[in-house]
């Protein structure tokens, strides 16, 4: 038996900003947003759209949400606005993630309760306290957290990633909007994409593939190869803007179900220990994964083969290293700090992390 379930309601399409006002309903909203949201206009035009109803708005967001400011973020809203029902995330994953650290009140209204909860992996199964929820506006193309309910919350300090995933940190409602993401900086553009690649096929290799993540992770990471490297020369397409915004959704369905695999796990340190940008930390490694799935499993088999229109495991490995190495991403890990003899190392480690786990391909050896 296999089992779908995603229960984020989605509007996709240009215009889609213009949903918002009907999705939020009679409630009041805090919008938490991403440094330059003033200087695009983004704040403004969200607060025409909401009136009164936006009491608050925060652009502090930095990328991967850590600790230290998450924290005080953390329990200055609670403290200033503890009835408010809604936050609107507009932003790329860090700004979704930052938001959905929010939604979960503390009896001590301390961020540090809710931090320990999550430490060790332990499930929390009824809320600590007051609860919000969140509709998310993404304006990059790849991570998949607004059709996801995880959160990925760094402390850089203590060297540690905590993964925050709740039975009500499902996002509401994704407003998909391509037009948002026209000012994507190239760097921007090409790091989302390769994550939503990864996440499609991630979410293949995995042991909690089903027909329908499957079948959405397929077109996803054809839309992606067709897609990103003629965006990449042509930034202000908004055809193309709006293939890659479909490319994710549809990746983000996918492994919202799945969970990601050993590529992910991979990624964590190169982020963590060298500050590799995530959407390039996890798909540098894509090609060297691929190698070692081939053969687990036919149906996964059948199912890259035809991702990369190839005839056998090599043509296809091939593919994929030129797709990424044409856009500048090396797929060598010296070039991410991760020396030759070190590589069996990192593969082995991650294998037993709980994102390795999922690697349909585990028992094989490294490439």
């Amino acid at each position: 038996m296999w089992q779908f379930h995603n229960p984020v309601v989605i509007d996709a399409g240009e215009g889609a900003l213009a949903h918002l006002p009907a999705r939020l309903g009679n409630r009041r909203a805090i919008l938490i947003t991403f440094p330059e949201a003033r200087r695009l206009g983004l704040c403004e035009r969200i607060q025409n759209l909401l009136g009164a109803q936006l009491v608050a708005i925060e652009t502090d967001v930095q990328p991967n949400p850590d600790v230290s400011w998450l924290a005080p973020l953390y329990e200055r809203l609670w403290r200033e606005h503890p009835d408010v029902e809604c936050i609107v995330a507009v932003g790329g994953g860090s700004v979704i993630d930052c938001a959905k650290a929010m939604l979960t009140g503390t009896p001590s209204g301390t961020f540090d309760e809710l931090l320990a909860c999550l430490a060790g992996d332990a499930a929390m199964t009824r809320p600590l306290g007051r609860l919000r929820t969140v509709i998310a506006l993404p304006t990059t193309a790849g991570t998949g957290s607004e059709v996801t309910p995880w959160a990925t919350i760094w402390d850089q300090r203590n060297g540690r990633k905590y993964s925050l995933h709740l039975p009500w940190t499902w996002p509401e409602a994704a407003l998909i909007d391509p037009a948002l993401m026209l000012s994507l900086p190239a760097s921007v553009t090409l790091a989302s994409g390769l994550d939503a690649l990864s996440h499609a096929l991630e979410s293949l290799w995995n042991v909690n593939r089903n027909p329908v993540s499957a079948s959405l992770a397929v077109s996803a990471a054809r839309k992606v190869l067709a897609a990103l490297p003629r965006l990449m020369r042509d930034l202000d397409n908004r055809a193309l803007r709006s293939d890659i915004a479909e490319a994710a959704i549809l990746a983000g369905m996918a492994f919202s179900n799945t969970k990601t695999a050993l590529a992910h796990s991979l990624s964590y340190g190169l982020t963590l220990e060298h500050g590799v940008v995530h959407g390039i930390a996890c798909s540098f490694s894509l090609p060297r994964v691929m190698r070692m799935a081939f053969g687990v499993d036919r149906e996964l088999d059948t199912l890259l083969l035809a991702i990369f229109d190839s005839h056998d495991a090599d043509q296809a490995i091939s593919v994929l290293t030129a797709f990424l190495e044409d856009l500048g991403v090396s797929t060598d890990p010296e070039s991410y700090g991760m020396a030759a003899d070190q590589w069996q190392d990192q593969v082995d480690a991650a294998l037993k992390g709980p994102r390795g786990r999922n690697f349909i391909g585990m028992h094989t050896a490294s490439p």
